[in-house]
């Protein structure tokens, strides 16, 4: 795959970053998945390490009415005054704005401070030179219409010390939100997305006298945007500046790699990018790519091992402690109340492998998932594996085998087949099956296009992990192996086997 790479693949929307000192940190997007708010660290943009999640305790954070592409929307992360602080909705929950700090970002993260009264989504902190902190984020309501509004806020109370009031809409383009609010040099800059996070995303900015205004759009059109172009980097928007130590300037924004054949889908979700910032006449321009560190071809692997699970795991609308806990040789995985519990990673690779050796007592097993509507399930139920498609309402068993105890599930996710221009070809193919001494023995195969964001619509991306519908499954192992480089991974069911060390 050429072209431009994510510096953090896979389902990792809506960046927001600061720097401290030589360090950087970031945050994203977690929607219904919790721990929420994933955040990363890096010391030069172009390698991030996971270093946890912001909102890692129920206490924080309450998914558990959150559906698909519910919960956790766009984040804030900034540093004043020997603090950071994490501003962000909990859209699943009428607590309104959720804000907590910290004073190291790898944690303990204080209690949320809510703000109920500040209807909207996608909310920024920015402190004036007074001092005051401001709340800029995409209001909702008769009173504030459609655009970017803010107000002044006690960020250690969430008490609202000023009516909201509209401060820019952007320059045209539908759905204005994620701003951010700068003071550089002598004027206030406001970063906001518009077009909406389809096709038409866009990067926009604005500046002014004041934190309020008035703002002037950049004469140079939208700072970042792919529409209507054939690069490879789609939907780029909702964007957040930094500045490094020696005074250049980046940008981290998100987009999606689709592919296929026309209008194409893409299955990671929305995935975080870099670019490099100059300045012109006063206005950012981009100047260039910031690549991740790793090549194309490299191999990721991870392995469930010891008692802690890795950062990269989540569960969806549940915290991973109430779907796994701990049992005789391995993790016992069991349903959430009257639903079932899932609990997984993301899918970060435009090929990857995964396999789960899993004991059932029950209905359960491994699945690739955008949501439980649209995925591809490994389900083992009554001495009988079968590789369950779900698209939308219906369910539709492909292949299915006789199993005896303990068996080993395995995912292909591998290059799609067929004419460069046949609407049969998707982005991938996903491959479902028991893996066995000879490779994976394939129970069904499913176009990728059904497991993507466009099928199953909302913000998200794919996810591989296990569930359990009733009863009670023993996940003995787990293992992951992904590559953007198909000829690594991404090989038919008897291919390159990538869990070789």
């Amino acid at each position: 795959m050429s072209g431009q790479r994510p510096v953090v693949p896979g389902f990792h929307p809506d960046p927001s970053i600061c720097r401290v000192g030589d360090t950087y940190w970031l945050v994203t997007s977690s929607f219904e998945y919790a721990p929420g708010v994933p955040l990363f660290r890096s010391d030069d943009l172009r390698s991030w390490e996971q270093a946890g999640h912001v909102l890692d305790r129920p206490s924080q954070l309450d998914v558990s009415a959150a559906g698909p592409s519910g919960g956790v929307f766009a984040p804030t992360l900034r540093y004043h005054d020997g603090r950071f602080w994490m501003i962000t909705t909990n859209w699943s929950d009428e607590g309104g704005q959720l804000l907590v700090w910290a004073d190291d970002p790898a944690g303990p993260w204080s209690e949320p401070v809510r703000i109920p009264g500040a209807i909207g989504i996608d909310p920024d902190l920015a402190w004036d030179d007074a001092g005051t902190c401001l709340m800029t984020y995409a209001g909702f309501g008769p009173n504030g219409g459609e655009g970017i509004v803010q107000s002044a806020i006690d960020p250690l109370t969430g008490e609202v010390l000023t009516e909201r009031r509209w401060i820019w809409s952007g320059t045209g383009g539908k759905f204005p939100e994620g701003p951010h609010l700068y003071r550089i040099g002598d004027w206030w800059y406001l970063l906001i997305a518009e077009g909406g996070t389809e096709r038409g995303h866009a990067v926009t900015i604005a500046r002014g006298p004041s934190p309020q205004g008035p703002f002037e759009a950049s004469p140079n059109g939208p700072l970042v945007t792919h529409r209507g172009t054939d690069l490879p980097v789609q939907n780029t928007g909702h964007a957040d500046l930094v500045q490094r130590p020696d005074g250049s300037w980046a940008l981290v924004y998100h987009g999606v790699r689709p592919r296929g054949s026309s209008p194409e889908w893409h299955v990671l979700g929305r995935e975080t990018f870099a670019d490099e910032i100059g300045w012109r006449d006063g206005w950012p321009v981009v100047t260039g790519h910031v690549e991740p560190a790793t090549a194309a071809d490299a191999v990721v692997r991870e392995e469930l091992s010891g008692r802690e699970l890795p950062p990269s795991w989540v569960a969806a609308s549940a915290f991973p402690e109430e779907v796994l806990s701990h049992a005789e040789g391995g993790r016992l995985v069991r349903p959430v109340g009257d639903r079932p519990g899932f609990a997984g990673r993301r899918q970060e690779h435009l090929y990857a492998r995964a396999r789960a050796r899993v004991s059932v007592d029950g209905v359960g097993g491994l699945s690739v998932r955008i949501d439980p509507r649209h995925a591809l399930d490994l389900e083992v139920d009554g001495g009988v594996v079968r590789a369950v498609w779900a698209v939308g309402d219906v369910r539709h068993v492909l292949g299915e085998r006789p199993v005896d105890g303990e068996v080993e599930l395995g995912f292909r996710m591998a290059p799609t087949e067929g004419h460069e221009f046949s609407t049969a070809r998707g982005p991938d193919r996903v491959l479902a099956g028991v893996e066995g001494p000879d490779g994976l023995e394939v129970l069904g195969e499913v176009d990728g296009r059904y497991v993507s964001t466009e099928v199953a619509g909302g913000m998200t991306g794919r996810l591989v992990g296990v569930w359990c519908a009733r009863g009670a499954v023993v996940l003995r192992s787990f293992e992951y192996a992904g590559s953007d480089d198909p000829a690594v991974v991404g090989g038919g069911p008897a291919g390159p086997e990538p869990w070789a060390r």
